[in-house]
């Protein structure tokens, strides 16, 4: 063959191959088309897929082992956070995005650029970053009986998540805790599956309103201001046995319906876009491996179409001890229904397990097509593929005074007033805000951590007030009484110290350390010393509040006689102003006690309506005041040491007076800075 021909082919070959090109780089690709159905993308993109790409996006890990090049060579759907884990110490929202961003562009470097979803746990706030605002616990809001309030919290809180890059959350937690000795029951709006249905309204809070043509049990994300929610954990986990956690609920069909389900239900009428499972076994078989209920009732009855996720490392704890048989667990839990595998560490033993089950036809196809269509079909249906990336445009909505001020209105609706006076023509509440001398005693009356509770920075919260920014009780205490009061803390005063202190009356802050989950068990529920001493030294030598900070009731009837007015906070989070608005009067208490509160741990469980029931205050109580006109202005939620400078006041006043009407002549100040 002559030069000229090979030469002649040479361009021919070459034109070929260009044209080949620019014929793939322009083909029309139905997954990538935002005016298309979901439900056709995710059909095109699945029929695109290869095995182990779809078991990939079932694939959820943590950040602390997912890289660029892991994230691109398996294709991972998902990252998470635990508790606790965060880019750096005091990572601003910025370092968040920069974090998750590297991640996403691993995961759209894959073959198919199918972008990962990052999660985390934001169950009372941004619960795991500094600086964002620390709402009350769940316990609490189940106290204020509002939806309405709850559901400003979900979308506040969704703002905060969004700031930091992150679009999906694992709460609510809508468990019905029947015990309190259980370590999570502050997770739990109420024993009360009617309040706990009501609280659903945290969901279209962080979602976004549902369309009215929507259909049922479809997930819906109403854009970048919103995030993807979770309903857990499913189902049964506040009913174990002496309330341990991860245990298990024995109860008929009967009662896991009547008390247990109905809030998923609901849930998944407001479109939740996925639902964890449970740790907790019903009767005796391991929720993460009981297919009657999340395939047969959860998917099939309730047509719930989000996807099911597992909770962390779930399916290792199918067998007893956790990891016993690991590719057990994992034919057990898939075949269960469950979606997307928590794993979180070991990710490449799961991979190749669950390869191995598909390709030995133990786990069928369509299970895993039906998994990978549910998780693409929520991240489609977040906008993830046309917004993948996070970007710094909700950097000021973290811990804006916007949402701190809707946390402190939060808190003061929470607080349940148990008592108020030795006798009933004689209250304590609310306290006057110009006495000469008062005393604020007890652990948690300056520790901002403790307020706070569990999930908290760190997945068992933490001590102290550095952690993060906000307002401890003590401090909303000074700067809402007179400048004259004369405010005297000690954390535990001698009973002569304070006997022979002409103190006007004393507030009493007490409770329990922080915890979460199995920690918490309790089988005593007593309170954290020396808070018995405490209320002892002060409450027998002077007119005194106690405040309650925890998680459930406690063991407060051996202190009931000598207390004079009995407050149960919960765990309120960081607005401790919100505290104050209410017990000097500014506000009213209106909360009601979201579960019973017993007077022996030897009673529970009791519940409301059971045989045996004979509380120290019932289910519902809470006694009622009304507002009194304020003798200063309402302080400002602020951080921890704020308090107004004399000058400020001096300032606020001449205004004051000027704008009503009157003149008034400033004295004369020297500044001395």
């Amino acid at each position: 063959m002559s030069r000229a021909c090979l030469q002649t082919l040479g361009v021919l070959s070459l034109w070929w191959f260009v044209a080949s090109a620019m014929a793939q780089s322009t083909e029309y690709v139905m997954y990538k088309d935002p005016e298309q159905p979901v439900a056709a993308r995710v059909k095109d993109l699945l029929s695109r897929m290869t095995l182990e790409e779809k078991i990939g996006q079932m694939t959820q890990i943590d950040r602390t082992v997912a890289t660029y090049d892991f994230m691109r060579t398996y294709s991972i759907g998902s990252v998470l956070s635990g508790g606790g884990s965060t880019p750096l110490p005091e990572a601003s929202a910025e370092d968040w995005v920069n974090m998750i961003n590297d991640y996403q562009n691993g995961s759209l470097s894959s073959r198919l650029g199918i972008p990962m979803i990052y999660g985390i746990d934001a169950v009372h706030g941004h619960n795991n970053v500094y600086n964002a605002t620390i709402f009350p616990h769940n316990i609490g809001l189940g106290a204020t009986r509002d939806p309405d309030l709850v559901k400003k919290i979900g979308a506040a809180t969704a703002l905060e998540v969004r700031a930091t890059g992150i679009p999906y959350v694992f709460a609510p937690c809508i468990a019905v805790c029947r015990d309190p000795r259980w370590g999570r029951c502050y997770e739990s709006y109420s024993e009360n599956e009617e309040i706990v249905r009501q609280m659903t309204e945290i969901i279209p809070g962080l979602q976004g309103d549902i369309p009215s043509d929507s259909r049922k049990g479809v997930p819906y994300v109403g854009g970048k201001n919103k995030v993807a929610a979770c309903a857990k954990h499913f189902v049964g986990d506040g009913g174990t046995t002496k309330g341990i956690n991860e245990n298990n609920t024995v109860v008929d069909m009967h009662g896991l319906l009547s008390i247990h389900m109905p809030a998923y239900t609901d849930a998944i009428i407001k479109g939740v876009s996925t639902v964890m499972v449970s740790y907790s076994s019903w009767n005796g078989e391991k929720m993460h491996a009981n297919r009657d209920l999340v395939t047969g009732f959860l998917k099939d009855t309730l047509n719930f179409k989000g996807f099911v996720i597992s909770d962390w490392q779930g399916i290792d704890r199918i067998t007893s001890p956790p990891h016993a048989n690991y590719t057990y667990s994992v034919e057990a839990g898939i075949l269960a229904g469950i979606d997307m595998v928590m794993v979180p560490f070991n990710f490449t033993e799961f991979i190749d397990d669950l390869t191995n089950l598909v390709k030995e036809e133990v786990i069928p196809m369509d299970r895993i097509d039906d998994a990978v269509e549910r998780i693409l079909f929520v991240k489609f249906t977040m906008g993830l593929f046309e917004s993948p990336m996070a970007d710094l445009s909700l950097v000021s909505e973290l811990g804006s005074q916007a949402h701190r001020e809707l946390a402190r209105e939060a808190v003061r609706k929470t607080l349940v007033l148990l008592k108020n006076g030795k006798n009933e023509t004689d209250p304590l509440l609310p306290l006057p805000k110009k006495p000469k001398k008062i005393l604020v005693a007890g652990s948690h009356a300056d520790n901002l951590g403790y307020q706070c509770g569990g999930w908290t920075i760190n997945w068992q919260g933490f001590s102290g007030n550095k952690y993060t920014r906000g307002t401890t009780i003590l401090s909303a205490i000074k700067s809402t009484v007179d400048l004259s009061t004369e405010v005297v803390y000690q954390e535990t005063p001698g009973k002569d110290f304070v006997k022979y202190t002409d103190f006007d009356y004393a507030i009493v802050v007490v409770g329990e350390h922080p915890y979460a989950e199995t920690a918490g068990d309790s089988m005593t529920l007593t309170m954290a010393d020396p808070g018995p001493t405490t209320i002892t030294n002060v409450c027998e030598a002077v007119k005194c509040v106690v405040i309650v900070v925890s998680g459930r009731p406690l063991m407060i009837e051996p202190y009931i006689s000598s207390i004079d007015a009995l407050v149960a906070a919960w765990l309120p989070g960081t607005e401790g102003q919100g505290v104050a608005d209410v017990l000097f009067g500014d506000y009213g208490f209106n909360g009601k006690l979201p579960r019973t509160w017993f007077k022996s741990v030897d009673q529970l469980p009791m519940n409301f309506g059971d045989s045996h029931y004979d509380p120290l205050f019932p289910f519902d109580f809470g006694l009622k005041t009304e507002s009194v006109p304020g003798l200063v202005a309402r302080a400002t939620s602020f951080g921890t040491d704020w308090r107004p400078h004399p000058l400020m006041v001096t300032a606020c006043l001449a205004i004051s007076l000027y704008l009503v009407g009157y003149r008034w002549r400033a004295p004369k100040v020297k500044l001395i800075w």
